[in-house]
């Protein structure tokens, strides 16, 4: 069997697949023709993050059986055109995470101690110790927003520099903070009481801006704000304004919104240090991440076994069609939970009814768990690892099979607990692919969980769907579908509009403005 490896890697991925016998093509930088013309020869593709491996690719990779992605991100694969031709796709998840929590550790030191502009001071020929008076980490609270793989990491790390570790975590369980010695807190507490903040979370609408202009105000006075994560979780013009302003003391940033950043003003304030994106850029991450991509494709092909795979259950369920779109749908109901949910997540469970799914339970609650670790872990979440996360989290899932419904042939059930709340949401697939939300909490409905979604609940009386569908159309913005549940005639309803168009900020305000209109939230799924 033949190997293509198209992006820069180091030697050592190339070294473990001669030794297992395979022939491997080294073409780093190939155009995306020449990919194409000659992708059909192979029998499996390694990469970093420059090949973009698109439909296109894969429909004209006949032979090929494994995609093994050196790195964590699979952004720059069509996963699901892989999936439909039963390509394994395969990534290397942890090989950054300690070079990343390093990093992490390197910009907090930095910022504590002002090195990088004393550094620059002193090359100038200056000596100025008194501009550059530093504060101690020990005894210091440093408020940690993500508790996955790199955010632990930086606990402890922290932890041996005497420092006080707080964090938040929707879905970590309080018990598993505390045997990491990590208080686990809201994020208002965080900010109220963190010296300095560091983000850990992936960029979702969720966590795009948490750190931002009502969060900076919470915070002490002093506070310093790291951003190694992601773009764009720190809102970079509250940032400078806090900066500005004073309230901040410092920043220290790895990642942008835009990158290269270009003349982001940021980059030019004194107490901003920053570094091009370099958290897994380490000798020992490449170097690991080449090795592991080299002996996962090995295996898969050996058929001795399949690691990292971000599709796997996946690609089976493309040959069980009858089970396919309700792993689909699970997936969903996740996803609108991890939406919507406020608090801290307690208990959950998963309840199937109906003969085959109550056979595939497992399968059903991974799915689930997908939906929400998504929008919530930083590393990446399959229907492979997702159990295995929950489990790593604390959180426990109860997964009950229950007789059949006498309204729905084949019921999913998805409930949940926090310290805030408690709620269930429940659906179906009608005919072979027309899946439905069928139940939030006691509404009865019937919505298309897919794009963009508009919640509220209301006063059940005339005119309240007028009102909230002219502002709607004063923006311009297209009803797809409707569906309304209500207690009894008068009390309240629950409506769920589907919108062809995101709703800005703006649009959500005027919403909620509207006399007996409440909880309006927009959701995507």
């Amino acid at each position: 069997m033949t190997i293509l490896i198209s992006d820069p890697i180091e030697q050592v991925c190339v070294d473990i697949l001669k030794a297992e016998g395979f022939d491997v093509d080294v073409k780093p930088n190939l155009p995306i023709a020449d990919l194409k013309a000659i992708i059909d020869r192979y029998d499996a593709l390694v990469i970093r993050s420059g090949t973009k491996v698109t439909a296109e690719i894969i429909a004209a990779a006949k032979n090929m059986k494994v995609i093994g992605r050196a790195g964590a991100g699979v952004d720059n694969v069509d996963v699901e055109a892989a999936t439909r031709r039963g390509i394994i796709v395969m990534n290397t998840p942890g090989g950054n995470t300690v070079s990343t929590a390093e990093h992490t550790m390197s910009m907090l030191l930095s910022l504590a101690r002002n090195i990088p502009q004393a550094n620059d001071s002193l090359k100038k020929g200056k000596w100025d110790r008194k501009s550059y008076i530093g504060t101690e980490l020990l005894e210091k609270t440093i408020g940690i927003i993500g508790l996955g793989k790199i955010g632990r990491e930086v606990a402890i790390r922290c932890q041996s520099f005497g420092m006080i570790t707080v964090g938040y975590d929707p879905v970590m369980s309080a018990e598993v903070a505390a045997k990491m010695d990590v208080e686990l807190l809201s994020l208002d507490e965080l900010f109220h009481r963190s010296d300095f903040i560091t983000v850990h979370t992936p960029l979702t609408d969720e966590t795009r801006g948490v750190v931002g202009e009502k969060a900076i105000t919470q915070c002490k006075e002093g506070v310093r704000i790291l951003n190694c994560a992601r773009g764009g979780i720190v809102d970079e013009a509250a940032l400078l304004r806090g900066l500005e302003s004073g309230k901040v003391a410092g920043a220290a940033l790895d990642v942008f919104v835009t990158e290269p950043p270009g003349d982001n003003p940021l980059l030019k304030h004194p107490r901003v240090i920053a570094t091009p994106h370099l958290g897994a850029s380490t000798e020992e991450a490449q170097e690991k991440v080449a090795k592991q991509i080299g002996h996962q494709v090995a295996d898969a092909l050996k058929e001795r076994g399949i690691s990292g795979a971000v599709n796997a259950e996946a690609v089976q369920l493309a040959m069980r069609k009858e089970l396919k779109p309700y792993v689909a749908l699970a997936e969903k109901l996740g996803s609108l939970q991890a939406q919507v949910m406020t608090g801290q997540l307690k208990k959950i469970s998963v309840a199937c009814s109906g003969a085959f799914l109550t056979q595939s339970m497992e399968l059903i609650a991974a799915a689930v768990m997908k939906g929400i670790f998504s929008h919530l872990m930083s590393e990446p979440v399959n229907l492979v690892n997702a159990l295995v996360i929950a489990k790593e989290m604390g959180v426990v899932i109860d997964e009950q099979r229950e007789s059949d419904n006498e309204a729905y042939a084949h019921l999913i059930t998805l409930k949940y607990e926090t310290t805030k709340e408690s709620r269930r949401f429940a659906g179906t697939v009608f005919g072979n692919s027309h899946a439905r939300i069928v139940r939030i909490d006691d509404y009865h409905l019937e919505i298309n969980p897919d794009g963009h979604l508009l919640f509220y609940t209301n006063i059940d009386k005339p005119g309240m769907l007028a009102s909230v569908g002219s502002i709607l159309a004063a923006e311009n913005i297209n009803i797809a579908g409707l569906s309304l549940g209500r207690d009894n005639p008068g009390q309240r309803a629950l409506t769920i509009i589907n919108i062809d168009s995101p709703i800005s900020s703006g649009i959500l305000k005027r919403l909620e403005q509207i006399s007996g209109v409440f909880e309006v939230r927009v959701v995507k799924l």
